[in-house]
């Protein structure tokens, strides 16, 4: 029996496993200059501890990539649709700056996928960043999927354009059609907003603080 019994947790629960999931990889028609946006994640690790790797940002055609970030992050599951969540974060485009990252990401009741987090820059900004999303299925492979982020800030930053308070929401709506689960085209529209202090650093800067966007895009994992 307890050969069994450690067969059985080699085959559940132990062993590592590598997943990664391009969850938004998109086209973006709008005013002005096309866009771009990527938002790719993954994990390796076993069922309560993991490493967790996270890199997104967008740009314009023809134009330097506007914001790129990559974060390093280990997670711990504390609760059985919930993990605890630290490393860094390392912006990649305009003034570089380091963060340390505290948060949260889950399955909440109703199935909402949830994540949060809480940024300390190296030169003291705080600021912090929420996403929710919700998956409807219309049929077993089209699934319309509506989602919302939220930034926040506690002070300005004037070199980076972000305002105390709320710095820029983003509500979208995306229809998918999964051809197989790892393999999904969408299509969908965002609209961004920049609010507050955000929005008069963006009009100071000669940009439009709402943005609506066209999209058409790929999501995967394998």
């Amino acid at each position: 029996m307890n050969e069994a019994r450690q067969e059985l947790i080699r085959e559940t629960d132990g062993g590592k496993r590598l997943w990664i999931q391009g969850d938004r990889l998109e086209y973006r028609a709008r005013e002005g200059t096309d866009g771009y946006l990527w938002d790719v994640q993954g994990y390796y690790g076993g069922d309560i501890d993991k490493f967790w790797f996270r890199s997104e940002g967008e740009g314009a055609f023809g134009n330097k990539v506007e914001s790129a970030e990559v974060q390093g992050l280990w997670s711990r599951a504390i609760a059985p649709f919930f993990d605890f969540q630290a490393g860094i974060r390392q912006d990649l485009t305009g003034p570089k700056r380091t963060y340390g990252v505290v948060g949260f990401q889950g399955l909440a009741p109703y199935k909402f996928d949830i994540l949060g987090a809480a940024f300390l820059s190296n030169t003291g900004d705080i600021t912090a960043r929420f996403e929710a999303e919700l998956d409807q299925r219309i049929t077993q492979r089209l699934i319309l999927t509506p989602r919302v982020e939220v930034n926040l800030a506690a002070q300005d930053v004037p070199e980076l354009g972000i305002g105390a308070g709320i710095d820029r929401i983003e509500p979208g709506i995306r229809l998918r059609y999964e051809f197989v689960r790892e393999f999904a085209p969408y299509i969908g529209i965002a609209q961004g907003w920049k609010v507050g202090r955000s929005a008069d650093f963006a009009r100071a800067a000669g940009e439009d603080p709402s943005v609506t966007s066209y999209v058409v895009g790929l999501r995967f994992w394998f």
